[in-house]
């Protein structure tokens, strides 16, 4: 059993920066792929990022390539996104989520544990 919880989160003017971090529960962080998806109001929630276990390979969304990064410090138990030249249109709810077979994906189904979520409001 894994628990999340997000942190980070705020009002920001566009093209500024915030970063998210999801600190874990357990002894088995190190274990978990580890995704980022967000939620805006009225939309279905959506891929933004995942890292791999050591963090060596990550996979970003399209709408984020280039501007966010996602990392992550196993012995912190905690993984970050750091994320930069935000638009209005980041504007959403972001959570974390920790997948326990490792799979590296990009759908939401496939994370076994969520954490409760932290807002991120970018203005014009």
């Amino acid at each position: 059993q894994v628990q999340l919880v997000e942190s980070g989160g705020g009002l920001v003017q566009a093209g500024g920066s915030l970063r998210l971090s999801c600190a874990a529960s357990g002894r088995t962080f190190s274990s978990y792929t580890m995704g980022w998806f967000r939620q805006a109001p009225g939309k279905e929630r959506e891929f933004v990022a995942a890292i791999r276990q050591s963090g060596g390979s990550r996979r970003y969304a399209g709408s984020v390539k280039g501007r966010f990064a996602a990392s992550r410090d196993n012995a912190k138990n905690t993984v970050y996104l750091q994320m930069n030249s935000l638009k209005p249109e980041d504007t959403a709810v972001y959570y974390c989520a920790a997948d326990s077979l490792a799979r590296f994906s990009d759908d939401a189904a496939e994370y076994d544990y969520w954490g409760q979520g932290t807002q991120v409001t970018v203005s014009s």
